[in-house]
């Protein structure tokens, strides 16, 4: 052998020193396999230490789990490892650490020799990249995408199974067809296919939208994401191409867009919904599509349902929905869609089923279309000729058609809204004045061409400003609205009512002469000043109403509205109680009026204003309780003008919190003047409209009066009216108790008269009541009034008020009044309102005559 010639027997060492840095592990084996000798690579790959293992058995160094699988065991045992002699394998080899590793084992006997050599060598890096691409073609053919690769001139190499699902073809028809083969030549209008794949095969990805051929169908439309894949050369090699079904993307974007533009071009809602129908029915054959709108009564109105045969539409045309109403009609009253797969036998069809199944209707899906506030505007439905489910893909498909039905009727909706706000008032639902003003025109014009007559009627709610400002906004638009209703109880079908502004209303009666709208404007009268609950509050409304005919006061509509206004005017001067009619000297009237309003706003800053008082004596001692200022105008033109005419249109202008702070100042300097004279006043009562105490500045304006001259905060009084009772206001409450907390006494004015509530008078802050003079006048002779006027003089008492009757005449009156315990007394049994000075030797006289008597 040549091995004897190299000298290598003389020189083991050698042998050793190329055994020891082979890549392989080697172990030799005695014949009961107790390890002789191992190699640096052995140690390594089985984890053990060479002078710990030389010597021992296999069977000590490897894990049991080894032990068992490759050592023989008994006399005739046996094992793997044997077997191994003759065919090497690849084995996981665990460590004595317990760690694995993959090598590839061969066993071979040393002849001459009872040893085995073992030979290992680690594969386990190989053993890795086989597990990455087992991983990788599992995760490449199994995902739903569908992913193919191509060569550098983009021929199929490899297609994985969700594009051969996706486009119907086997692996045979895809590999080695040309990518570009597969897109159909209508993908991209205006644009090749060379021309899209160019950028691709020159090495740039490609993102794009394409339309496919499929194989036994039509095609799919897909997003592809294409990028190139270079090699070490940086050449292009292979292309990887990812493809996702967009078809039913592009077939919503198609819907919407479609309706979308139809809508913007201003289309009529039921041709946008025939559209609607027909573009569903064009990608989905199998269902006839309709369109049904709910109409305020909850009755149907079909809009669409181009393929459904007429005669089944007039079914459906004002049935009411409900339950069991077939399909759209169930989901309209449920809100909820309503799926019918066999009409013939589903319980919503009992009775009617034989309607739609005569047609050729077998089922039926119907879903409530639904307005953004959650009101059901209509219902969306599709019906199959065969008994059946409706398919996921038309389930997304009518989706889109439901979300396009809101948007569409929700359109028409705000139109009807939109030309309902500008020609009607928001709040009661009346045409306002430009509608009015429209069509009294066209009942003009028929009045003239019927040559018959007509009138014009102007209305407005006495003290309405006071009532909305007392019991609140919200109160008062309840006010409005039932107002307008008793309006409209009175109208004919051809009558017209609205509202101009505020609480003004006018009317326009057809076919009227002056005693129908004489008869007219006393019901609307009647009906106004019916009892009516406005929050916990029994409320009795007077009105004033003014009419102007056609076509004896005027021809046209300007004219006769503006007379009716000034007619209205005249019905509220005293002592009118009916509606009046337009007569030429009430021009004058209103000239006289708005000039009154003129001197008026000057008579303030002038200082024209004058001040009387009433006294108020003490039945118990006969002393002088207090003085009631009473605003007076004297004009040096206009005469004496009574504070029932002035008061009212300060009110209206404006200017009534002006005027109160007048008073308070004048009648706190009048009572200083008579206090230097020496004259006992102990105090001093101001009227103050209830508008005034709204305001939270109202305590200091008041008290920088008193200051001013000097005061104490009780020698002031301010009379309050009932209406003050109604108004919850926070700051109206919190106004008076600050003036109570200052000092300043309230007195409760005409007790009696309005809407007492002994519940609020327990809350506010008065001192003293005051008995209306209508009870004192009747007590003579209305053995009711006597009892009522004891009965207020019993409340006060229990409430320890002081009680004032108004209006005393006659010894007889205060007899009583002193036998029911009053506190005082006004009126002209003492004394009629006089000017300061004039007062002043009133109390002079009085005091000199009070000495005498009792001298």
């Amino acid at each position: 052998m040549e091995l004897l010639d190299t000298g290598l027997e003389n020189n083991p060492e050698a042998i050793t020193i190329a055994a020891e840095q082979a890549d392989q592990g080697i172990v030799l084996l005695d014949a009961q396999l107790r390890v002789r000798w191992l190699n640096r690579t052995a140690e390594r790959l089985c984890g053990w230490r060479r002078r710990h293992a030389i010597g021992k058995s296999l069977a000590e160094l490897v894990p049991e789990t080894l032990s068992r699988r490759f050592i023989p065991r008994g006399k005739h045992g046996r094992s793997r490892l044997d077997a191994m002699l003759r065919h090497p394998g690849d084995i996981q080899l665990q460590r004595a650490d317990g760690s694995r590793v993959w090598v590839s084992l061969s066993l071979h006997k040393i002849p001459g020799t009872s040893l085995r050599a073992v030979y290992l060598t680690d594969i386990q890096i190989q053993r890795n990249a086989e597990a990455r691409s087992n991983l990788l073609s599992i995760g490449f053919d199994q995902v739903n995408a569908a992913i193919l690769i191509t060569d550098a001139q983009a021929r199929i190499l490899h297609a994985n199974r969700g594009l051969r699902h996706l486009l119907g073809y086997s692996d045979n028809q895809l590999v080695g067809q040309s990518l570009p083969a597969l897109v159909a030549d209508n993908a991209q209008p205006g644009r090749s296919t060379e021309q899209l794949f160019e950028p691709l095969l020159a090495g740039q990805p490609v993102r794009s939208e394409v339309y496919l051929t499929h194989h036994s169908s039509s095609g799919v439309w897909c997003e592809i994401n294409a990028n190139p894949v270079f090699d070490e050369n940086n050449q292009l090699s292979h292309l990887v191409v990812v493809m996702t079904d967009i078809s039913e993307a592009r077939v919503h974007a198609m819907l919407l867009n479609r309706i979308l533009e139809a809508m913007a071009r201003e289309v009529p809602t039921n041709e946008v919904m025939q559209l609607l129908c027909t573009e569903l029915e064009r990608v989905a054959p199998d269902i006839l599509a309709s369109v049904i709108r709910i109409d305020n009564e909850g009755r149907m109105r079909p809009l669409a349902g181009p393929s459904l045969p007429p005669a089944y539409i007039a079914l459906m045309e004002g049935v009411p929905i409900g339950p069991a109403c077939g399909c759209c009609g169930t989901a309209a009253w449920s809100g909820k869609p309503v799926i019918s797969s066999n009409i013939a036998t589903d319980p919503n069809w009992e009775g009617i089923a034989e309607h739609a199944l005569r047609h050729g209707l077998a089922a039926c899906w119907s879903t409530p279309v639904e307005a953004s506030d959650g009101r059901i505007l209509g219902t969306f439905g599709c019906y199959y000729r065969k008994a059946r489910e409706p398919e996921a893909r038309h389930l997304r498909l009518i989706q889109t058609c439901v979300h396009l039905c809101a948007v569409a009727l929700e359109r028409d909706l705000s139109r009807q809204r939109i030309h309902h706000l500008a020609y009607h008032d928001n709040l009661t639902g009346l045409p306002n004045r430009s509608q009015l003003i429209a069509r009294a025109g066209q009942a003009l014009a028929a009045a003239e061409h019927d040559d018959h007559g007509m009138a014009v009627m102007s209305l407005d709610i006495e003290r309405f400003k006071q009532i909305n400002e007392v019991m609140g906004q919200g109160n008062g638009d309840n006010l409005l609205r039932e107002i307008a209703q008793r309006i409209q109880s009175v109208l004919g079908a051809a009558d017209i009512a609205g509202r101009l502004s505020g609480d003004e209303f006018a009317l326009v009666i057809a076919h009227c002469d002056a005693e129908h709208a004489r008869s007219i404007s006393q019901t609307l009268l009647d009906r106004l000043q019916a009892p009516l609950t406005l929050g916990q509050t029994e409320l009795r409304l007077r009105a004033a109403v003014g009419i102007s005919l056609f076509p004896d006061n005027a021809k046209t509509i300007p004219s006769l509205m503006q007379q009716a206004d000034l007619a209205r005017m005249q019905s509220k001067l005293p002592g009118a109680t009916q509606a009046r009619f337009y007569s030429e000297a009430m021009d004058h009237a209103m000239q006289q009026r708005r000039a009154l309003e003129i001197h008026l706003r000057q008579a303030l800053p002038d200082n024209s204003l004058q001040l009387h008082y009433q006294p108020q004596v003490n039945l118990h001692d006969g002393q002088l309780h207090s003085v009631e200022a009473l605003a007076r105008w004297d004009h040096p033109e206009l005469g004496s003008i009574s504070p029932d005419c002035f008061i009212p249109l300060a009110e209206e202008c404006g200017v009534i919190g002006e005027l109160g702070m007048w008073v308070i100042n004048q009648a706190c300097s009048d009572l200083r003047q008579w206090r230097e004279q020496g004259l006992n006043v102990p105090a001093v009562s101001v009227n103050l409209s209830p508008t005034d105490f709204r305001d939270p500045a109202l305590p200091t304006r008041v008290k920088q009066r008193i200051d001013t001259h000097g005061l104490q905060a009780a020698d002031l009084v301010l009379e309050i009216t009932e209406a003050v009772l109604l108004d919850r206001h926070p700051d109206t409450l919190r106004t008076l108790r600050t003036l109570a907390q200052l000092g300043v006494r309230l007195s409760l004015d005409d007790f009696g008269t309005g809407y007492s509530s002994f519940n609020y008078l327990r809350e506010l802050p008065v001192s003293e009541i005051k008995l209306d003079q209508s009870f004192v006048a009747d007590m003579d002779n209305d053995p009711v009034a006597e009892a009522l006027a004891e009965a207020v003089c019993r409340i006060g008492a229990a409430l320890q008020l002081a009680v004032v009757a108004e209006g005393v005449t006659t010894t007889a009156q205060i007899d009583k009044l002193r036998q029911f315990g009053f506190t005082a007394a006004q009126g002209f049994h003492y004394a009629c309102a006089l000017q300061a000075q004039a007062l002043a030797v009133w109390l002079k006289q009085r005091r000199l005559a009070q000495s005498i008597l009792s001298a």
